[in-house]
Formats: C-alpha cells, sequence, structure tokens
C-alpha cells in the first residue's frame, strides 16, 4: 500500500475529527429522518446555504462509529488535486471503512463515472454525497440514476425557524388535515407562543440556517450565495457566459422589486442582447439553482424552453437583500407561500385566484379583510390571510403553511 497515501489519508481523518467536534446535535433539520440510509449510495441536493453540509456531518456524528469507519471529504479539498475519489474509496475501504461522506462533488470533475464505479466495486461501502441544486443524476453520462436515491433539500421552514428560537416542538401539518382543521391545530400552536411575534423576523432572515451564527452579518452571507451561484455555478454546471452575468443580477433585482414579475421575453432578452431561446434558458437555470421560482399555466411537460407566466424570488429573505427599497409585503407574501408549498407540492398559475395546488385547491392571499370575491364559484377555495393568529371557514393564516414541511 502507498505509505505517501495514507499519510495524507490520515490527514484527512484529522480534519474529519475537527469538524466533527464542532458539529452540534441540538437542532436536526426535517430531512434527516425522512432519508432512507440503509440505502448504499445517497445524493442530497440542495442551493447554497440551506444546510447541507451540516446534516452530513451530523449524520456521520449520529452513527456514532470508530474513526477509521466513518469519513467525511469535502470535494473541494487539495487532497483531490493529485488523488481520485476511487483512489480515496479504494484506501478507505481497506482499512475498514464503512461510510464515506463526499461534500459538494459538482466541484469533482469526473464525479458521475467515479460514485457509479465506487458502487459497482466495493459493495461493502455506504457513499453519501452532496451537490448543487444544478446537479443532474438522470443525465449524467455514468448511469447513477438506477444506483443513488436523490433528496431534495430546502432552507428552513417557519416551522422548523419556530422550532430553533423557541425550543417549542412542532409536527408537521399536511395539507389536507391543514386545509380541513387549520382552526384546531393553530390553536393547539398557540398554547406554546404567539407565531406573528416570530413570523417576521422568518420573512427577513430565517430561511437560511447561518442566520443563528450573525443575524448582523446574515444579509452580506446571502449576497455571497447569490454571486457565488451567479459567478460559479451557473457557469461552470450550465455553461451560462459570464459577460451576461450582471444584467442577469439585475434582472433580479427587478424581479425583487416587482414580484411576480411577468417576464416579456422579447424585450429582456434584447436588452441583454442573447437570444430568446438562451434567454428562457438562463430563467429556467436560475429557477434550478434556487434563485427564483418560475410559475406555469399548465405545469405539465414544462421544458427549459417554455416561458414562464410568473416569476417569484425563491424565498422571502432574497426580497430584502435584493430590493433597494422596503420590500412589498404583498410580494413578500406571495414568495413564502410558494416557497413553503411548492417543496412538497405542484403549485400552477390561474387567472382565478393566485395559486393552484395539485391541480384542485385555490388559493386567494392577502391582508387580513382579504374578501373572497375572486373565489366566487370556485370549489376547494381558501383565502390565505396575513396577519391573523387563527383563521375560521374557508380563512387560513398565511404563517401555518410554513408548517408544511
Amino acid at each position: 500500500m502507498n505509505k505517501e497515501i495514507m499519510v495524507e489519508l490520515d490527514s484527512l481523518f484529522e480534519r474529519n475529527a475537527r469538524k466533527l467536534a464542532q458539529t452540534e446535535l441540538k437542532h436536526i433539520r426535517y430531512i434527516m429522518d425522512e432519508i432512507d440510509w440503509k440505502q448504499r449510495l445517497i445524493g442530497l441536493k440542495g442551493a447554497r446555504g440551506v444546510g447541507k453540509t451540516t446534516l452530513l456531518l451530523q449524520r456521520l456524528k449520529l452513527l456514532k462509529l470508530p474513526a477509521n469507519k466513518a469519513l467525511y471529504v469535502s470535494c473541494d479539498n487539495i487532497w483531490f488535486s493529485q488523488h481520485s475519489i476511487v483512489e480515496l474509496a479504494e484506501t478507505f475501504v481497506r482499512e475498514g471503512g464503512l461510510f464515506l461522506f463526499l461534500d459538494e462533488v459538482h466541484k469533482y470533475p469526473n464525479w458521475a463515472q467515479e460514485l457509479k464505479n465506487i458502487y459497482d466495486d466495493f459493495p461493502e461501502l455506504h457513499t453519501i454525497f452532496t451537490g448543487s441544486s444544478l446537479l443532474e443524476i438522470l443525465n449524467a453520462r455514468a448511469d447513477l440514476s438506477r444506483r443513488a436515491i436523490v433528496y431534495d433539500m430546502q432552507g428552513l421552514s417557519f416551522r422548523e425557524f419556530l422550532i430553533f428560537e423557541t425550543e417549542h416542538s412542532f409536527p408537521m401539518i399536511t395539507i389536507n388535515d391543514l386545509l380541513i382543521n387549520h382552526e384546531e391545530r393553530a390553536i393547539e400552536i398557540c398554547k406554546k407562543l404567539r407565531p406573528l411575534e416570530h413570523f417576521r423576523d422568518y420573512l427577513q432572515f430565517g430561511y437560511y440556517p447561518f442566520y443563528r451564527e450573525s443575524i448582523n452579518l446574515y444579509p452580506s452571507r446571502v449576497e455571497e450565495i447569490i454571486s457565488m451561484v451567479l459567478y460559479i455555478e451557473l457557469p461552470l454546471l450550465r455553461k451560462l457566459d459570464v459577460p451576461y452575468i450582471p444584467k442577469i443580477k439585475q434582472l433580479l433585482h427587478i424581479i425583487a422589486e416587482s414580484a411576480p414579475f411577468v417576464p416579456n421575453v422579447s424585450k429582456l432578452s434584447e436588452r441583454i442582447g442573447i437570444n430568446r431561446n438562451t434567454f428562457i434558458s438562463y430563467l429556467f437555470y436560475l429557477n434550478e439553482a434556487g434563485l427564483t421560482r418560475n410559475l406555469y399555466k399548465d405545469i405539465k411537460g414544462v421544458s427549459r424552453l417554455q416561458k414562464p407566466d410568473k416569476i417569484y424570488l425563491d424565498n422571502p429573505n432574497l426580497h430584502y437583500v435584493l430590493s433597494s427599497q422596503k420590500p412589498n409585503i404583498g410580494h413578500v407574501r406571495e414568495c413564502f407561500f410558494l416557497n413553503q408549498l411548492q417543496y412538497n407540492h405542484s403549485v400552477e398559475y390561474i387567472n382565478d385566484g393566485d395559486f393552484c395546488a395539485d391541480g384542485k385547491f385555490t388559493f386567494e392571499l392577502g391582508g387580513k379583510l382579504k374578501s373572497a370575491k375572486q373565489l366566487k364559484g370556485a370549489s376547494d377555495a381558501w383565502i390565505v390571510s396575513d396577519s391573523i393568529e387563527i383563521g375560521t371557514g374557508i380563512r387560513i393564516p398565511l404563517w401555518m403553511f410554513g408548517f408544511l414541511y
């Protein structure tokens, strides 16, 4: 066995130990219990900053295995300038390794092929990897789709934010339970706390888990995420032309101040200086990257060349970073609602109402005095009202949709 590789592997184990020592288990995300950890090849996709690395380290720590049995490595580690992932796996298995955690595989050039080789050649090894939300498993050259179980991870829900902030425990609420029993569920929650006291904070800085490190630095860190996605991930993974990035970033500011943004593709593509189809592809990539959310009248068979009917920012926190003035509360409400609902449900744009979920539930959003006149004649229709703690009948508090995951 190559002694040099073993020495270098020891350095990875040392870094692994330091990271584990700094990893706390007090707050664990919802998705930890949803992942089938028995699978041999597990992928975790998600936008920058949603907590994928922390989840990986928490899972490793929860295993409580001897140091040589489980290893965490980031794929941008300088170790990989001289060695391959397969080489790491082979050496690790020879030393008795059972669980290999590979962070940010999209930063490693041949990740798909090598993960396939690891899966096929080392049946005793469990490999868990994370990657950008832009990671394409199905379209990768290596056939990973039959081997890897891939999960999508989102930022904190309002429910999770409340757990982090108050130490109270709250179960998730299904959409059917919410629509039928929202009054009862709201009363149960309000016995523990006043949700509206925390809701504005969540809208401004509660989506990305790193808010707990420093609220003052939170806006600048979110700006860093936006820049990293635009200037590194999109050019690397979607071949976005770098000269157009400043104008794409300007487009994000426009969306922030006019959401829901109804794109005039012909005018915007001409203004930016690229052809129509390329511009529509860029809109699709921004959605994939977790910066925006595209809404369509019919989501069946949506392709990269289909113009969105409306465009929202991905999550409400982005409004407070990208808006040059105080964000419009109506825009923030809709952004929050779409973000929390769309994670586990299909959502479409409709003429009678603001949103249609799962092809049957119609929702109209507004303040506490919002009327139901736009829902006249619609079945399975609800008013979603901001600034109320407990609803009644078809009127549901907006904050409750933050309990769907």
